[in-house]
């Protein structure tokens, strides 16, 4: 198993982003393994969502220490996404087997996936605020179905390209639980990102579409990267990053789809 530094080097950087933004690595790694190391989209997605489990697993230890984790959120989410997941899945096999390429179609879904992702960093704020009341008004049953078919939905995205958990996923928390504790749907976001990129990172090792020495330099670089930038975030103003970020993913998106 050779491990390349360059590889490495990426995780370093994506690392410090996502320590820096707290936007998931899939939404910046996949495209980056894509378009700038020319893996396979099957590949690129497969190594990340392994890679993401292990490192959110870490983040769910600290949150479910600290008491930031709605456990009840996450138990609605995975209803929903794990049977999405393994669907998704399925689908994905038998699309192997049957020798078709389905790497256009997963950069098709993935550069849509980075543009609504953009969308959502950019415009969270008017989202969540124009949403937020109108979701208001809905009994706590209706609430608990709509959490069921979001987790649906990012078992498809995250299955398809290992991005939508993040941005995505805790853009739509916070329309429909406008009321709960930032901290602890970010920390019931991360703890359902677990099992459900577990999940879809087995079924795609199954399939043959993870890279072991790209996983564990990843691994290598990204560990370091996300501890210097969860340190130095505080003094990187959040309004000038994320701007930024938003347009690198819109960008690269428009790209994926070109």
């Amino acid at each position: 198993m050779h491990v390349d530094p360059l590889y490495s080097l990426a995780g370093v950087l994506v690392g410090l982003l996502v320590g820096l933004t707290g936007v998931g690595g899939g939404s910046l790694m996949t495209p980056l393994l894509v378009l700038v190391f020319g893996f396979h989209p099957a590949t690129a997605v497969g190594t990340d969502l392994l890679y993401a489990s292990g490192t959110k697993a870490v983040g769910t230890a600290v949150h479910g220490w600290r008491g930031s984790v709605d456990w009840r959120v996450v138990r609605r989410l995975a209803t929903g996404s794990v049977p999405a997941t393994t669907a998704t899945l399925l689908f994905l096999s038998a699309a192997h087997r049957g020798t078709q390429d389905t790497g256009h179609l997963i950069s098709a879904i993935l550069g849509v996936t980075l543009i609504l992702t953009a969308i959502a960093l950019f415009f969270r704020t008017r989202i969540v605020h124009a949403a937020g009341q109108r979701f208001a008004r809905l009994d706590a049953r209706a609430i608990a179905a709509l959490t069921i078919v979001l987790g649906a939905v990012l078992g498809v995205l995250v299955s398809l390209t290992s991005v939508g958990a993040g941005a995505l996923g805790m853009t739509a928390l916070l329309v429909l639980y406008p009321g709960a504790p930032v901290a602890r749907l970010v920390g019931s976001d991360i703890a359902h990102a677990v099992p459900l990129t577990f999940i879809a990172g087995i079924g795609h090792w199954t399939m043959g579409s993870v890279d072991p020495g790209l996983l564990v330099a990843l691994l290598l670089g990204s560990i370091p990267g996300i501890v210097i930038g969860s340190l130095i975030a505080t003094r990187v103003s959040e309004r000038v990053l994320v701007p930024i970020l938003a347009t690198v993913l819109a960008i690269v998106g428009i790209r994926l789809l070109s």
